[in-house]
């Protein structure tokens, strides 16, 4: 059984097999690979850059384990590769760059996230699970960032809680979804094991299940409040709703808020908070949750619903409307030895991409809001009055840049979100962001699409 420490073989096949085949023939060129989406999901005109960290950590640490190689020579595909392939997995060490969108920035269609700078073998071999780790955490955050744009789209801040880890698809992508919704900017989270990985706050009520364990629904309450007498949220919706809030109510001001969780919550909130009102409990919170996504929210925000807090699961840690980005990670350029540079680009339909390695440059309004984007060639001179956007975070095999704390980043997306023009951030936003092509970008593309030379 492959130990649950390796990395190595969290790939697909075809990574390896391609690996063995460059291997043997001799051929790994220094490449350039870049990580980006093809095109933008319905509705969303931005993405906010998420996973980083965690792809950066398996890029120094991916190692290939004696029982690794041991299964893969198991394989009739590799029957004829090489003993000394297996060798090179064992040694394997990235050595080359990784420059990247700083996380929680905004990002738009066919701008590099993740690019890789190594020789072919070392840069094919991170493909997959690099489109895994960005995918579901970009999904998520910007998922995250939408939802919490609803729950104060009156101008008052509702924080919203992730309460989505029951609904992942799996422990570990509960964790990943987790601090995903945090960098997009949720308050923080119900998932105990991230909270503590992320240095993020932490949530939690009850279950219908707490209230049904004891002979009456007013003594689950008093029993839970005896326990936890600053913390008691109590969910009042397992029987009668509004009978559960005057029981809730009946324990004074020693409560801090009151979930409902289910039924018409535009009216359950407006009588919950007249009862919690007419009891003298102003202070108390309501929180609701319930199939909640960012259209319900701003549902309920527009109409005036008295709700304080949302917690939201399945819709934001599945990103269900569109649980899948368009991520594509491809060969841009390579080099062999001494040679020109041979830029790479696929010209077959609906799947076109862009030669040689790019940097992105941002052009700000005068009142700090982004204007445009331009996608140029990496050792373009920034036109002026923008900045470029890629940093490098790994050369040569070492790290260069430090981590950096969850809570910055989740400030970090907000200051960025808060540049974007309002058009587009709306939750309907069909429009495209303005994207250039450097004209030197341009020549190239042209200039390749006619000649596809080779090395």
């Amino acid at each position: 059984m492959m130990s649950i420490e390796s990395n190595g073989l969290k790939t697909d096949l075809y990574e390896l097999t391609m690996a063995a085949g460059y291997y043997q023939n001799r051929h790994n060129p220094q490449a350039v690979f870049e990580l980006y989406c093809h095109t933008m999901p319905p509705n969303r005109s931005y993405l906010v850059a998420c996973g980083l960290e965690q792809v950066l950590d398996y890029i120094l640490t991916l190692r290939f384990r004696p029982d690794d190689t041991r299964y893969l020579k198991t394989l009739p595909i590799f029957k004829k590769v090489d003993a000394s392939f297996f060798r090179y997995l064992r040694n394997f060490k990235f050595s080359g760059d990784v420059w990247a969108l700083p996380e929680g920035e905004i990002c738009f269609a066919n701008e590099p996230i993740v690019q890789i700078r190594a020789p072919l073998i070392e840069a094919q071999i991170l493909e997959t699970y690099l489109l895994s780790v960005i995918n579901i955490q970009t999904s998520v955050a910007t998922k995250a960032a939408r939802v919490v744009s609803a729950a104060c789209a009156d101008g008052r801040r509702r924080p919203v809680v992730d309460f989505g880890a029951r609904r992942a698809h799996g422990p570990g992508a509960a964790i990943m979804a987790a601090r995903a919704a945090f960098i997009g900017g949720c308050l923080g989270t119900s998932n105990v094991h991230a909270a503590r990985e992320f240095a993020m706050p932490v949530f939690g009520t009850m279950a219908h299940s707490w209230v049904e364990a004891f002979e009456s629904e007013s003594a689950a309450f008093k029993r839970f409040h005896s326990v936890f007498p600053q913390h008691t949220i109590l969910l009042v919706d397992t029987y009668a709703t509004l009978a559960g809030v005057k029981k809730a109510a009946a324990l004074g001001r020693g409560i801090r808020g009151i979930r409902l969780d289910s039924g018409n919550l535009h009216t359950l909130g407006r009588r919950s908070r007249r009862l919690l009102d007419e009891n003298g409990l102003t202070s108390v919170k309501i929180l609701a949750s319930g199939n909640l996504n960012e259209y319900k929210i701003l549902n309920l925000v527009r109409r005036g619903c008295p709700i304080d807090i949302f917690g939201v699961g399945t819709e934001m840690v599945v990103a269900r409307d569109f649980p899948a980005l368009d991520l594509t990670y491809k060969l841009v350029q390579t080099k062999c030895g001494n040679a020109q540079v041979r830029y790479h680009m696929k010209t077959s339909a609906g799947k076109h991409t862009m030669p040689g390695r790019k940097q992105v440059f941002r052009f700000f309004n005068q009142d700090n809001t982004i204007r445009k984007d331009m996608i140029g060639l990496f050792d373009e001179k920034p036109p002026a009055g923008s900045r470029p956007l890629l940093v490098a975070y790994i050369r040569r095999g070492r790290r260069v840049q430090a981590p950096i704390a969850s809570e910055k980043l989740k400030k970090r997306s907000a200051a960025a979100l808060s540049h974007l023009p309002g058009t587009y951030r709306s939750l309907r936003s069909q429009k495209a962001f303005p994207v250039m092509i450097s004209p030197r970008l341009s020549r190239l593309k042209t200039v390749q699409a006619r000649n596809q030379g080779g090395c």
